[in-house]
């Protein structure tokens, strides 16, 4: 099978597979491979590759899976259900003999984990945290690498989902340089820093402190600190801050995102493209966000839904939906 690889001379292999390897990217599933001189790393994310490699070529090349790798099935007698995120795996058991069984699985295995977390509750409160179980590790802080961008995070005083990676990267890819974008829920800067990184000026606003001070450092760590301004708030109080300044607007707040479009009409300007969360029922996932939309912009903007775009399946029978609205005054 074909994956993507960094070539790099063999004399300089170590080093490079060294860098790779602190920044989270070689695909374990695969074997390195040496041939003429050239030493093939199997990696996951090429984007990320090009953020921490200078030198390198990332080629397509058949390449051995892995047949040594000790997974925490091996260890098991059952596939167990978890998400990576950086350094840590998150899962989400009540049983605490099966919660810990899988939790020392991970760690005997070849994944390269060291922070195992239960999910000891829902996302609550106005912050959208949750409890966790700490299993393995120091504590609920990490670092996770997405798309070229580094995000340092504390899971038990910020929301943050790994489930939406490819979304984000979506979306960011969308940005001009030169735009002007605010996140009216920005946590950490999942859409903030990779906009930025773009060439976009960026505002973002929480209503959680803390996540708007790893916003700012997470800012710093990508090196786009002063493209991007962060603030502590509830955003229908920014909006009037920065009215009509907006050329793009995430609204990624899917329960309630419809309690903040007038807020959105108030940071739009004369054209400005709106990507508004949703979670609704299957036999019907747009319209609804559709016509608040509509009703909230209406007729000062000229609304057009460029893309109707389904990121996951959230709940039996409900849907988790984007809308990119474009807004022309």
């Amino acid at each position: 099978m074909e994956v993507p690889c960094v070539r790099v001379a063999r004399e300089n292999g170590e080093a490079t597979r060294t860098t790779l390897a602190d920044a989270d990217v070689i695909d374990d599933d695969y074997e390195i491979t040496v041939e003429d001189g050239w030493l093939y790393i199997p990696v996951t994310d090429p984007d990320a590759v090009r953020e921490v490699l200078e030198d390198g070529d990332i080629v397509s090349r058949a390449v051995d899976e892995r047949t040594t790798q000790t997974t925490p099935a091996d260890r098991l007698a059952f596939e167990p259900s978890y998400e990576r995120l950086g350094r840590a795996a998150l899962i989400d058991e009540d049983d605490p003999e099966r919660a810990r069984a899988i939790a020392d699985a991970i760690l005997e295995s070849d994944l390269p984990v060291e922070t195992v977390l239960n999910k000891a509750s829902k996302v609550k409160g106005e912050t959208r945290v949750r409890d966790w179980e700490l299993l393995a590790g120091e504590d609920t802080e990490i670092v996770h690498r997405e798309y070229g961008c580094e995000f340092a995070l504390d899971l038990a005083a910020v929301y943050f989902s790994p489930r939406l990676a490819t979304e984000r990267h979506r979306v960011a890819e969308q940005v001009a340089a030169g735009e002007h974008a605010v996140d009216m829920f920005a946590g950490v800067g999942p859409f903030v820093i990779p906009f930025a990184k773009r060439g976009a000026e960026c505002v973002g606003v929480d209503i959680n402190p803390e996540a708007i001070e790893y916003l700012r450092e997470n800012a710093r760590r990508n090196g786009v600190a002063d493209r991007v301004t962060a603030i502590n708030g509830d955003v229908t109080d920014v909006a009037t801050e920065y009215r009509g300044w907006a050329d793009r607007l995430v609204m990624n707040l899917p329960h309630s995102a419809d309690e903040f479009l007038e807020s959105a009409v108030t940071l739009a300007g004369d054209d400005c493209v709106v990507h508004y969360y949703d979670i609704q029922h299957e036999d019907d996932p747009f319209g609804p966000g559709e016509h608040e939309i509509r009703a909230a912009a209406e007729p000062e903007y000229d609304v057009s839904v460029e893309t109707r775009h389904t990121v996951r399946s959230y709940a039996p029978h409900e849907l988790n939906v984007c809308l990119d609205v474009r807004l022309e005054r």
